[in-house]
């Protein structure tokens, strides 16, 4: 091989390999909340809600859907533990594509629109209901909380939404 071969199949190796290097690293860094953030989250939601007389659970889960946080407040009943669940993990799934902030966000738009936005087979763990908001940190979404047991979702809402209120200045 001569050397101007050589040298120019080492260029254009170097080449494809700094390409590719800058966008296959092969790792993904993904912010969420610190455990002890997220279990002040739920706390947070929970103390929302008993101040107005609602006892509710709230679930906080990163943007996996994998549950990070979750408090039953005293005397919510046993559904509100998966129907927090489901809220939290749809608004982490169903929200990112059209950037909305809420399961409220997702059920305005679907009822608007019903055949072309509905799935026509139950996707697992989702639910429309109201209750479910979407964690964001520096204008991204890092996650999603899920509150349940308030007398309508829009209450679940209301406290989730004062609880991240609350944390906004420490999510960094």
């Amino acid at each position: 091989m001569s050397r101007s071969l050589a040298a120019g199949a080492a260029f254009a190796f170097t080449l494809v390999g700094a390409a590719t290097g800058a966008w296959a690293q092969g790792l993904v860094t993904t912010q969420k909340l610190s455990a002890p953030l997220a279990n002040e989250l739920v706390g947070e939601s929970v103390a929302a809600c008993a101040q107005k007389g609602y006892t509710v659970t709230a679930v906080v889960v990163d943007l996996d859907g994998v549950r990070q946080a979750l408090l039953r407040g005293n005397g919510a009943p046993i559904h509100t533990l998966d129907n927090a669940f489901y809220k939290a993990y749809s608004a982490a799934s169903l929200t990112l594509a059209r950037k909305e902030d809420s399961t409220k966000a997702v059920a305005d738009r679907m009822a608007k629109n019903p055949a072309t936005t509905v799935p026509q087979t139950p996707l697992p763990n989702v639910t429309y209901a109201v209750g479910g908001v979407t964690i964001m940190a520096g204008g991204k979404a890092i996650g999603a909380i899920g509150v349940s047991g308030a007398p309508g979702g829009q209450f679940d809402e209301e406290c989730a939404r004062a609880a991240i209120a609350k944390i906004q200045e420490r999510m960094k």
